[in-house]
């Protein structure tokens, strides 16, 4: 790609009405386990910045974890749950204090929200996430935003909140990503591997493939390199260009300029509800189809039917994710279900009209409405 295609590709940045940015842990905390309050202010100072400069900021933070080792006084991030839950419980005060006085010396109010990833697969609770966050933004607050570590379980975690700041990026139709971490950007091999080099430009993952990134985050923080691009893949796959870099850089960053590496859009969007679907759903069970309804999912138009369903796998209720899958065990799709696992089996094989004769109304409708479908190239790769 040519050196004017690139500055116009990170001009994205710089010209973006709303702006996701998020920061990780082992950039906000110091090798104690205190919050690095002059790198909180820091950051604070530059997004106030881009607010006065007449754009939006959506804040997405980790820290809350890291921040309660020290009052706490552990030595390091805790192993077993319930400490690591009691260290976010003490951590996420503080986080959001410091936050909430940094703002404040610039005149922005701060709204806090934890969420889950129960939070966006339920269709109310997603859209009054959405709601909330689009009113405090029309408020003129700075959203600051983190996964709710105190409660959260292994079940129902983001995984990370680099990848709870893309779908948090595509919640609120934002125009750009900022991922701020303690490198300076993705590099063609380890960073402490001598000769490694950044890599300024990215026109989509599958060109940097072969890179090496398996390397672990820092101490305190819970990704590394895999995490990040894994967010990299679902913002930009939804239109949204995003920067990668660390968190010194992020006025640079923000301002266009050739810092991190750019990741350029590969992708359109799409709703917010198939997003959530696709990425932050966990499925609590399967529905086996048989060819006929297989082809009609696929192509794209067609909701399941009760008809096209051969069995069913699981224990789930109804509104939870499934998987859909072909006679060989192919997951075609995944979708939010109208029925419990338990009203499923008779169901089976049946038409809709045979089973509003028998059953009533209710029992004629879609087991997976086509709105709450997404395809098998949508997914993400497990």
């Amino acid at each position: 790609m040519g050196l004017v295609n690139a500055i116009v590709s990170r001009s994205a940045i710089s010209t973006a009405q709303r702006v996701v940015v998020k920061i990780g842990s082992s950039s906000l905390t110091g090798a104690d386990g205190h919050l690095d309050l002059a790198a909180l202010r820091a950051l604070v100072d530059v997004l106030a910045a881009r607010r006065a400069s007449g754009g939006q900021v959506v804040l997405v933070t980790s820290g809350a974890v890291a921040a309660g080792l020290g009052p706490l006084r552990l030595p390091a991030r805790p192993r077993d749950v319930a400490t690591m839950q009691a260290a976010a419980s003490v951590g996420q005060g503080q986080l959001v204090a410091r936050y909430t006085e940094a703002f404040a010396a610039h005149g922005l109010p701060v709204g806090q929200i934890l969420l889950t990833a129960e939070d966006t697969v339920r269709r109310l609770r997603y859209r009054n996430a959405q709601r909330a966050l689009e009113r405090l933004i029309a408020l003129g607050v700075v959203p600051v935003i983190n996964e709710n570590d105190a409660v959260t379980t292994d079940e129902l975690r983001f995984g990370d909140n680099d990848r709870l700041a893309a779908l948090v990026s595509h919640l609120v139709r934002a125009d750009a990503m900022v991922l701020l971490t303690d490198v300076d950007g993705l590099h063609d091999g380890p960073p402490s591997r001598p000769g490694s080099q950044r890599i300024p430009y990215v026109g989509s993952l599958d060109d940097v493939a072969g890179v090496e990134v398996t390397a672990r985050g820092s101490s305190v923080g819970t990704g590394g390199m895999v995490t990040k691009l894994e967010s990299v893949r679902i913002a930009t796959g939804a239109g949204i260009p995003v920067v990668l870099t660390r968190a010194g850089n992020a006025a640079a960053a923000l301002a266009g300029e050739d810092v991190g590496t750019f990741f350029a859009t590969t992708g359109k969007r799409s709703s917010a509800r198939r997003l959530w679907i696709a990425h932050a759903a966990l499925t609590h069970g399967r529905l086996h189809l048989d060819d006929g309804a297989v082809r009609a999912v696929l192509g794209g138009r067609a909701s399941l039917l009760p008809a096209g369903i051969t069995g069913v796998d699981g224990d789930f209720e109804a509104g939870d994710p499934v998987e859909l899958v072909a006679p060989d065990g192919r997951v075609v799709a995944r979708g939010l279900v109208a029925f419990g696992a338990g009203e499923i089996p008779a169901l089976l094989g049946r038409s809709t009209f045979a089973l509003r004769e028998e059953l009533g109304e209710g029992y004629d409708r879609e087991v997976v409405h086509r709105d709450d479908l997404v395809l098998e190239t949508s997914l993400p790769s497990r």
